[in-house]
């Protein structure tokens, strides 16, 4: 029986399917949206993608950390370089250099892991109200809408690939300040193939969605306002389960701390059972914006 996906899913999987050009080498594209540089999840997902094509598929995803080192040119496409660092019977290590116009925009390091028996032990997940329970995304925003112009409008209300659910107003229409924790169910608009490591690709790309939002809760920001430049610098995952990306996770989240213009956040996600899938940590660039001098 084939999967029954919206059609903002389908893209995003069309998305992440790329393009094979030669041994190791990949090629991937944008979507054709009015975007100033590559959103940083789809970066990030094609080049696990680029990774996980080059391994036996008896080894799973189980760690990757990259580093966001030039902002995407969304016109043209993006290269992926895989250099197979490591073949072996238990661990498979690869890495990916994304380029464009001939420098490097990204670079990640994915290591790949033989299923094997050991000890177990994982903390609780976090008490939240169920995702059945917390209003759609699109039912959240409604009373809102009249704050944004026609633009804004049309980019909130699209149809989107994840399905969000924060258990609490999301920081871009409450603007008081508030402890850096958040937790937003997520999931995908559709169900997807039996295939782990498409899942978790796309754990990947939804894993950047949210996260640098909880370093802005305590600085009561209004993203229209402009006040403060934001980025992703780097991003690590830890998978300790095969992930589902198309039943519900709950992504939790919190920033210890924000110095120097750069805001750490720690983040973990696990099943509606409690089961702790995987770890995510992610340094994003919050600059305030350089005045230029007046005359």
């Amino acid at each position: 029986m084939n999967p029954v996906m919206s059609p903002a899913l389908e893209a995003l999987v069309e998305l992440l399917d790329l393009e094979p050009l030669e041994v190791n080498l990949f090629r991937g594209v944008s979507p054709d949206e009015d975007l100033q540089r590559v959103f940083g999840g789809q970066v990030a997902g094609q080049a696990l993608v680029a990774a996980g094509r080059t391994v036996e598929s008896d080894h799973a995803v189980h760690s990757l950390q990259a580093y966001f080192l030039r902002p995407g040119d969304p016109t043209v496409p993006i290269i992926y370089e895989v250099d197979r660092i490591r073949d072996g019977r238990s661990f498979t290590t690869r890495r990916v250099v994304a380029v464009q116009h001939g420098r490097a925009i990204f670079n990640l390091q994915a290591s790949f892991h033989v299923a094997e028996d050991g000890p177990e032990h994982q903390m609780p997940m976090p008490d939240v109200a169920p995702p059945d329970e917390l209003p759609t995304y699109q039912e959240r925003i409604a009373p809102y809408l009249d704050q944004f112009g026609p633009e804004t409008v049309e980019w909130l209300t699209r149809e989107r690939p994840i399905d969000t659910r924060p258990t609490e107003l999301p920081s871009w229409l409450d603007h008081e300040p508030r402890p850096p924790n958040q937790e937003v169910w997520i999931r995908t608009n559709g169900s997807l193939v039996e295939d782990p490591l498409l899942h978790a690709c796309v754990v990947v790309y939804a894993s950047d969605l949210t996260i640098l939002d909880t370093a802005m809760l305590p600085h009561g920001v209004n993203w229209a306002e402009g006040r403060f430049m934001v980025a992703s610098l780097d991003h690590a995952i830890w998978f300790h389960h095969t992930p589902r990306i198309d039943d519900w996770l709950l992504y939790s989240s919190h920033s210890p701390i924000a110095h120097a213009a750069r805001a750490l956040i720690n983040g973990q996600m696990h099943r509606r059972d409690g089961t702790h899938v995987l770890s995510v940590t992610q340094e994003g660039l919050i600059r305030v914006p350089r005045q230029e001098p007046a005359g």
